[in-house]
């Protein structure tokens, strides 16, 4: 006899409690203020405008390193968000902190398109490979149109090996 389907809010609980253990495991994310809308197991980054993010006061714009750190934030939260999918689907994953591990950074390259004005900025990645060792992601940053980005990035990733692949 199989088993009834989990009630949606305990699925949405057990997905939104996941994703805030995932960022809270990098205090720069807090320090930017960066939050991830998600939907289902697609996540958009958001950088809400803060003074503090203005690198040109002249222009005003987004200081550059913020706009590189969010890229790569938006794409390691993305990449874990992805591996971590399967295990939290089926109920399986883990609590303790070996299973939030995050992927390492091997190179990052980032397009800066136009000047980050000072308002919301939002970030989506997409993973283009993914295996066992190694990441591709490539990510996009706009403000107030998808259309128009003001940054876009490559990077690519060390993939934390799990438990099975160390014996």
């Amino acid at each position: 006899m199989r088993k009834p389907p989990e009630p949606v809010q305990v699925i949405k609980q057990r997905r939104d409690e996941a994703l805030t253990k995932l960022v809270g495991r990098v205090p720069y994310i807090q320090y930017l203020g960066v939050t991830f809308d998600r939907r289902g197991d697609e996540l958009t980054a958001v950088l809400p405008y803060a003074d503090k993010l203005i690198g040109n006061p002249l222009l005003p714009a987004i200081h550059g390193g913020v706009t590189s750190a969010f890229l790569e934030i938006t794409s390691v939260i993305s990449l874990s968000w992805a591996t971590l999918w399967d295990d939290l689907e089926s109920g399986e994953l883990e609590s303790d902190s070996r299973a939030f591990r995050m992927p390492k950074t091997i190179d990052f390259t980032v397009d800066y398109l136009r000047s980050g004005l000072p308002r919301d900025a939002y970030a989506r990645a997409r993973i283009t490979r993914s295996g066992r060792r190694y990441a591709s992601v490539h990510v996009e940053g706009w403000q107030d149109n998808r259309e128009k980005l003001f940054a876009q990035a490559t990077g690519h990733f060390l993939m934390p090996q799990s438990r099975s692949d160390k014996s």
